[in-house]
């Protein structure tokens, strides 16, 4: 018989895993986070939103463990006060800036909980304040911000042309930075230390919980970089199969409660 796995916190992505299309948490899935806490498991929550755009999720879970939003760049605790922060060198900020303008993306920009933009109609600007529940504030331009961004967002309807300026961030930013999509149609680009697998280390290192006893779920190209520094992990139904074939296990669709459904069958079990 094979020995069971022990785990100890299940680390979830929030769009396209958590919540579903509509971004609603479902009863199930805030019954299956309790479930959780009742088997002695933390649980706690990583995306590309500001943390403020998480604040809605606290109360209905519980959260007691340290929140990670743009992907990292910036650790809250639950009272949304701030443990720490990366933010992007301004010559690093510039040139993803340039380069993004230049693939013909929308730009978006945050400093700190601030949502920067050009356009307040521009493409996703609406859907997003609906779903992180905060209305941006528009700029001529992010000149004077340049030393003071935790995330830059490339934004486009033109899902492979995000895929190819994703590709042209990794090249030519290398080290200097974190670039990868979110979403189809967002590129997040944070400082170097800020991406998902960075999340999981810092978990580990500030809740004293080995690596190995970590679960991450989650359906995009930056949650592969937590799958990789945890022991167990799961990618939604709704993931590419490139996201699928770098998880341990697969579960169902996020508007299929695959989160809720995940828990249930392999953590648990």
């Amino acid at each position: 018989m094979t020995k069971a796995r022990k785990i100890s916190l299940l680390l979830a992505d929030v769009d396209g895993t958590l919540v579903t299309r509509d971004k609603i948490l479902t009863t199930r899935a805030q019954d299956a986070v309790r479930s959780l806490g009742e088997a002695g498991i933390r649980f706690a929550i990583t995306s590309g939103r500001p943390p403020k755009g998480m604040a809605m999720l606290i109360g209905p879970l519980a959260l007691k463990t340290p929140i990670a939003g743009f992907n990292g760049g910036l650790f809250v605790r639950p009272d949304l006060s701030v443990l720490e922060e990366r933010t992007l060198a301004p010559d690093v900020a510039a040139q993803a800036i340039g380069l993004i303008l230049g693939h013909g993306l929308d730009v978006w920009a945050y400093e700190g909980n601030d949502w920067l933009v050009r356009d307040a109609k521009a493409p996703h600007v609406d859907r997003e304040a609906r779903t992180v529940r905060f209305a941006p504030k528009v700029v001529a331009d992010f000149d004077s911000s340049l030393g003071k961004m935790v995330k830059i967002v490339g934004v486009s309807d033109d899902t492979e042309l995000v895929r190819r300026c994703e590709a042209d961030a990794q090249a030519r930013l290398g080290n200097r930075a974190t670039a990868a999509r979110s979403q189809p149609y967002y590129l997040d680009v944070t400082h170097r230390d800020a991406n998902k697998g960075f999340v999981a280390d810092y978990l580990s290192r500030t809740l004293g919980i080995p690596q190995a006893e970590i679960a991450t779920i989650g359906d995009q190209p930056n949650d592969v970089l937590m799958f990789r520094r945890s022991g167990f992990s799961i990618a939604m139904g709704n993931a590419s199969d490139e996201v699928k074939l770098q998880a341990s296990a697969a579960t169902d669709s996020f508007d299929d409660e695959g989160f809720a459904k995940a828990v249930e069958r392999f953590i648990l079990r």
